[in-house]
């Protein structure tokens, strides 16, 4: 709890006032951030406590300015337990911001979709996930500071944002669905078979990521709105092989979409928070 403190003040000395809203960028979407009229920019490695990213398309920076009039705070990129990191230094950034006094996070990521019909480039709405890590960031002792030692998960993702960024990505005419998101620990891409499993199970898309930072926020008392960027066809659904090049080459190539929507979800959000 001590290095959350830590984290959390050095923000405090330079924010004067938390933003309600965060988002979390997944791999290749970074552009975003430069929607922000940013006002305090830091990198990863220069915040006590935080764990430099290793990974491309992730610049590792936290980003607070103020979006469509928003006060806001922008994860440029995350840490994945996959780079050797415990899954508490993976929601360590999480954490420390909601003891900033953030309320909501709208966490995205890159992910593989795990229908036939999903194209890469197009975006699903996740409401809901599957935990497949076989990890859990709330193992060991319970910060009370933080939330209770037994969290409820009977709606991990927020109902009313989840309709705001499914409104959003409607008015501004961008291709998506809505499904459950599966966590895996990787870093290896799954094979044909354990995609087939997981169509089989419900799932919707596959990553990396997100499933450990969504239950911390949820432990925090946090509402959460989660997009994927769907980047490839899972294994076994099309002949090409995966790379994280492809993986963030087509993130990149739909940037604009995913600029609009969020810039579009925060708009939304503003009105419901006047």
């Amino acid at each position: 709890m001590k290095a959350l403190s830590e984290t959390k003040d050095f923000f405090a000395r330079k924010v004067k006032t938390a933003p309600p809203l965060a988002f979390v960028l997944g791999s290749g979407l970074s552009a975003f951030g430069e929607k922000i009229s940013v006002e305090h920019s830091f990198s990863f490695s220069d915040i006590p406590h935080f764990c430099p990213s290793t990974v491309e398309g992730h610049p590792g920076k936290v980003l607070f300015g103020k979006l469509e009039g928003v006060p806001v705070v922008v994860l440029q990129g995350r840490l994945h337990a996959y780079e050797g990191l415990s899954f508490q230094q993976v929601v360590h950034p999480i954490r420390a911001l909601a003891l900033l006094g953030i309320k909501d996070v709208v966490m995205t990521n890159a992910a593989g979709g795990l229908k036939k019909t999903m194209k890469p480039g197009e975006f699903m709405v996740i409401t809901d996930h599957i935990n497949l890590t076989g990890n859990n960031p709330l193992i060991g002792e319970n910060l009370p500071e933080l939330g209770p030692r037994f969290v409820d998960m009977s709606a991990p993702y927020d109902k009313k944002l989840t309709q705001i960024l499914a409104q959003s990505l409607t008015a501004k005419k961008i291709r998506h669905s809505k499904g459950v998101y599966c966590g895996v620990l990787g870093p290896t891409y799954e094979t044909a078979s354990e995609v087939r499993y997981l169509g089989k199970i419900g799932g919707g898309a596959v990553g990396m990521s997100t499933v450990a930072e969504v239950i911390a926020a949820n432990h925090a008392g946090l509402r959460v709105a989660g997009l994927s960027c769907i980047t490839n066809p899972g294994t076994g659904l099309s002949k090409v092989k995966l790379t994280h090049e492809d993986v963030k080459e087509v993130a990149q190539r739909v940037e604009k979409n995913f600029a609009a929507a969020l810039v579009e979800f925060t708009k939304r959000y503003k009105k419901i928070k006047t």
